[in-house]
């Protein structure tokens, strides 16, 4: 990767890394700053099995694309969520890696979906000691999600969460979309829901990147039968009024199970974040041993849970499966990274981002 970009490692990130180090994980800001007149997503992973890196990375590298890695607060918390992945672990996984496999393209490691539920001090307080963690270990983006409540209860939360993460000059997501609709509304986002939020934090000072919306798509796997209900025209407008408050563009949920074309459709809608975690998980189980999934399958039913949350449970496991089987995970997620960051229209978003910056000269 070029120079020009490894100059842009935060400094943070840079003393963890050491001066020579040729990872190039960058701020969330300066990417979507840089590439918000592109039309393009950049594809951000939630590895939850890390046995799907290796093969994420050599697509990135091979599409010369700009790639995020991420885990969201339940999947990697400080407790390890999930998945038994801490913030300092995660990030430990993920330039492992990234050492491993040569990986020299550009990338973020995001903080997903930091959620604030209510107005306690107990929930606030939660998510500030773990983005205080994640900044230290190395996230140089940030989700903050607080549209559980009300928006005037929104704006506060974010508003005072998000000054660390932008006096470090890191990537800021914010989210409208959870709060349950009243009776006979839809749950879908609306302009004026968005208008009011981003006068709402641009009056404290800030100034997300990003915002997460709910249009219409489902998390997780589609049952068979189950169609896909993205709302566009409605992305599209709301695109617009984000755009207009100087906000690179949207984040899309719920890409698992979306057709590619579909997914290939929303960048032209002001998509800019293609957030896509089950898919991986999939993958992981597709080149498991089979005993081994069949032990988790087991665990799942015997506690009512959903095999997700299998994934701490077995980690060791997980971790000690043969060379052949990580073989196997690795070449199925390369097809499958591959064949989303070709629909994303993020091939070559590697060398657009380093002109880009090389024209801003922006960085942290």
């Amino acid at each position: 990767m070029s120079k020009k970009l490894l100059e842009l490692v935060p400094d943070q990130v840079r003393s963890k890394l050491g001066t020579a180090d040729s990872v190039c994980l960058l701020s969330g800001r300066d990417v979507f700053t840089a590439l918000k007149d592109e039309n393009l997503i950049v594809m951000a992973c939630n590895a939850r099995i890390g046995h799907a890196l290796p093969g994420i990375m050599k697509a990135a590298q091979e599409l010369d694309a700009v790639v995020a890695f991420e885990l969201t607060m339940t999947e990697g918390g400080l407790d390890g969520g999930y998945t038994g992945q801490t913030p300092d672990s995660f990030v430990g996984t993920v330039v492992e890696y990234a050492h491993e496999c040569k990986f020299t393209s550009p990338f973020f490691i995001h903080a997903d979906h930091i959620t604030v539920k209510d107005a306690s001090k107990e929930e606030f307080e939660r998510a500030r000691l773990l983005i205080e963690a994640q900044i230290e270990a190395g996230y140089t983006s940030f989700a903050l999600d607080a549209s559980f409540n009300p928006l005037p209860v929104n704006i506060d939360i974010v508003a005072r969460l998000a000054r660390p993460i932008i006096a470090r000059g890191f990537g800021l997501e914010l989210e409208l979309g959870e709060r349950p609709a009243s009776p006979g509304r839809s749950s879908l986002t609306t302009i004026g829901e968005t208008e009011s939020f981003l006068s709402g934090v641009n009056a404290r000072g800030i100034s997300p990147q990003l915002l997460a919306i709910n249009n219409g798509s489902k998390r997780g796997n589609y049952l068979e039968g189950e169609v896909v209900h993205i709302d566009l025209e409605r992305t599209r407008r709301i695109s617009e009024t984000a755009a207009s408050f100087g906000l690179a563009g949207l984040v899309q949920h719920g890409i698992t199970g979306t057709p590619l074309h579909l997914v290939g459709k929303l960048a032209h809608y002001g998509i800019r974040k293609g957030n896509i975690g089950t898919l991986w998980q999939n993958v992981a189980h597709a080149g498991l041993p089979l005993d081994l999934m069949d032990a988790m399958r087991c665990w799942a039913r015997e506690n009512n849970r959903d095999i997700k949350y299998a994934t701490r449970v077995f980690k060791s496991d997980i971790d000690a499966i043969p060379q052949e089987n990580r073989r196997q995970i690795h070449e199925m997620a390369y097809r499958e990274a591959r064949e989303f960051l070709i629909a994303f229209h993020a091939r070559g978003s590697a060398t657009k981002l380093a002109e880009a910056l090389g024209r801003t000269g922006c960085g942290s």
